[in-house]
């Protein structure tokens, strides 16, 4: 089942997916008008039974896209997570996660234009897999942390990297306007057998310069949730960004930065296909 979130006829909106079609949940299941409402409420459940019967449509065709959750609490985003990415930065291995925030406003959507920001010129791609959280949760212990997640979507975690290496911190070179991909659908979790089995990867105008499997994260998912939650209480339609694998492009020979005109895909096995062109701010 592909949970979206749109735009359409100017108003914002939420339902789920066949690739042709959306049934529309905007206010039809116990007043929820997003899709972060309708995990909230618990209500994915009698989403569901409503989607069986109803013949309320709307043609893909005819929307604009928006980030999954479009107003996260918190975007929680993890570096250095793959080996072969710590490898190529050339740095030693961390012994805890590598923790850093994303704004909800510095997001943008699948089909939507990924902006190269007017004061840089060295914009990176990073596919990365989002995991959406379910309910509430503090002090979680690993053995449980899958337990509150709701779902999955892809993510390209775009990094500007003149910016991000001003200083140690990371947030000015992750939080330019429309610089982070979500989309397009948040999977269900209890669809996905095992996460681990997902492979990853980006395309560059068809070029493939990313390619991994999930099991090769350093720091697996309930490692990261049950660390994160130590510090700050998880939430129903928080987002965890998990990391990126190795092959980022300023660390090629020549590097490679994103430029005007170029399409960037992030594909996810089993959850969709996040395509982005990228413009000119």
């Amino acid at each position: 089942m592909k949970f979206i979130s749109f735009l359409h006829e100017g108003s914002e909106k939420f339902g789920v997916s066949d690739d042709k079609f959306i049934t529309d949940l905007t206010g039809k299941i116990n007043g929820c008008r997003s899709l972060k409402e309708l995990i909230e409420k618990k209500e994915i459940d009698n989403a569901k039974k409503y989607i069986e019967s109803s013949k309320d449509h709307i043609g893909e065709d005819q929307i604009n896209y928006l980030p999954v959750i479009t107003k996260p609490d918190k975007i929680i985003c993890v570096g250095l997570n793959y080996k072969d990415h710590v490898d190529e930065i050339e740095i030693p291995l961390e012994k805890n996660p590598v923790i850093f925030l994303r704004l909800a406003d510095s997001q943008t959507a699948h089909k939507e234009n990924i902006l190269l920001p007017k004061v840089s010129k060295k914009l990176d791609y990073e596919c990365e897999l989002a995991v959406i959280i379910g309910k509430y949760g503090r002090h979680i212990e690993k053995e449980n942390a899958l337990d509150f997640v709701i779902g999955y979507s892809c993510y390209n975690d775009c990094t500007v990297r003149d910016w991000q290496q001003h200083t140690s911190q990371f947030t000015m070179g992750k939080n330019f306007e429309k610089t982070g991909s979500f989309g397009p659908y948040m999977i269900l979790s209890d669809t996905i057998q095992d996460y681990r089995n997902l492979s990853i990867q980006t395309r560059l105008n068809g070029q493939v310069l990313q390619k991994a499997k999930l099991n090769q994260l350093i720091f697996d998912i309930p490692t990261l949730i049950s660390y994160i939650s130590k510090a700050m209480p998880l939430r129903a339609g928080d987002v965890i960004v998990t990391g990126t694998p190795g092959g980022v492009g300023f660390k090629r020979n020549p590097p490679i930065y994103m430029k005007h005109g170029d399409k960037v895909e992030v594909e996810i096995s089993k959850i969709g296909i996040l395509a982005n062109n990228v413009i000119n701010e």
